[in-house]
């Protein structure tokens, strides 16, 4: 999910991303140093009404990750066929979903009442993002897009999803030290950019936070939401060609990725 960047999942980093230039320093848009930049990003953040207390507390002694800087100058383009890649990523993981649809069955059916999404589709996503939860990133999330925010290369996209990052905070859903995922900052079992967790994250388990790291009800409706909101049409196919494909595609834009998605929750439904 999810603002979905060329990166859909820490699992699957390696796969999804043709060579770009190779990677030097970050490169600043202004002048001064990455503190000085960061201090003027604290004062947007205020006069955009984020707390002072999410403000320290998420961005205090953050400093720049060059190591960050260097992943995104260095990405690759997806190039496996279907054939390669699904065969890869859904035969290892098919058990183990066959097992956690039983497990959230109830769960399940309840997302599929409230937003139409079958949860062979949503434990599909939950597999091929982070194996099951099991492979979330460990990049901190904040230090990762105040990186990427301060580098000129994609600088509004990324200062946004940090004013995000912060309001994620302030509203109480993760502290700055759980905010730990992908290189890039997708935060949870299914990879949401802040972004989305702002549009889509809901609190599905009602304990009051919308947790997309350890709330496995949270993740599938979150990623249900996020599917209903792109159109999903309840009760219908999702093969390549329908309405509901077109969804997954919205989820990642891949064709190959998307089919993946499809052909892996078709096989979780297989008798």
């Amino acid at each position: 999910m999810t603002v979905r960047l060329p990166l859909s999942a820490t699992l699957l980093a390696s796969f999804l991303l043709a060579s770009v230039p190779a990677a030097g320093a970050a490169t600043a848009c202004g002048t001064g140093g990455f503190d000085a930049w960061l201090a003027d990003f604290k004062r947007d953040a205020i006069s955009q009404g984020i707390s002072q207390h999410a403000v320290d507390t998420g961005l205090n002694g953050v400093t720049l990750d060059q190591a960050v800087i260097s992943r995104d100058r260095s990405q690759k383009v997806f190039q496996q066929s279907f054939e390669a890649f699904s065969g890869r990523m859904v035969p290892p993981r098919l058990t183990r979903g066959r097992n956690l649809m039983k497990q959230h069955g109830s769960v399940l059916s309840r997302i599929e009442q409230r937003y139409g999404v079958p949860g062979s589709v949503l434990v599909a996503i939950w597999g091929l993002e982070t194996d099951f939860g099991v492979n979330i990133g460990k990049f901190q999330t904040i230090r990762s897009i105040a990186s990427l925010a301060y580098d000129c290369r994609r600088s509004e996209m990324f200062r946004g999803e940090l004013m995000d990052a912060l309001r994620i905070v302030d509203r109480g859903d993760l502290s700055p030290a759980d905010m730990r995922g992908a290189w890039a900052g997708e935060i949870g079992q299914t990879q949401f950019m802040p972004s989305s967790y702002i549009k889509f994250a809901v609190d599905f388990d009602d304990n009051g936070h919308r947790d997309l790291l350890h709330s496995a009800a949270d993740v599938l409706a979150s990623t249900a939401n996020y599917l209903a909101s792109y159109g999903w049409k309840r009760g219908q196919p999702w093969d390549p060609g329908t309405a509901n494909f077109s969804v997954l595609q919205q989820w990642n834009k891949s064709e190959v990725y998307s089919k993946t998605i499809a052909y892996f929750a078709s096989q979780l439904e297989a008798p």
